[in-house]
């Protein structure tokens, strides 16, 4: 998904950021180990310590699973984006024309 939430476009320094959501039990990291701070009570993300990509991010509502930035990957290309998030915070001037369905907050809320 395409988040243009608040929290993501800060952390990232960028207009929106795209996840993919993976079983926590279905993922690891290959090198290294990331840093991590909370970004709110309920959120923890890690980032890359020696370059400061951002990598993951969990929410404590959510604990099976763990959503990871799909451009710090080898391929983007291969998990394209299926929606929209979080319309609600986005910048008035962010437009996209890919016909993906959109929402206001979660797909789930």
């Amino acid at each position: 998904m395409v988040c243009h939430c608040r929290s993501c476009r800060r952390v990232a320094g960028a207009p929106v950021v795209a996840w993919l959501t993976f079983a926590k039990t279905d993922f690891q990291f290959t090198r290294g180990t990331p840093s991590e701070f909370r970004s709110s009570n309920p959120v923890r993300r890690t980032f890359c310590g020696a370059c400061g990509t951002p990598l993951t991010y969990e929410h404590d509502d959510a604990s099976a699973t763990i959503d990871v930035t799909t451009c710090s990957g080898d391929d983007a290309n291969v998990f394209p984006p299926t929606h929209h998030s979080w319309l609600r915070d986005d910048l008035h001037w962010v437009r996209f024309g890919d016909g993906l369905p959109v929402f206001q907050q979660s797909r789930t809320q």
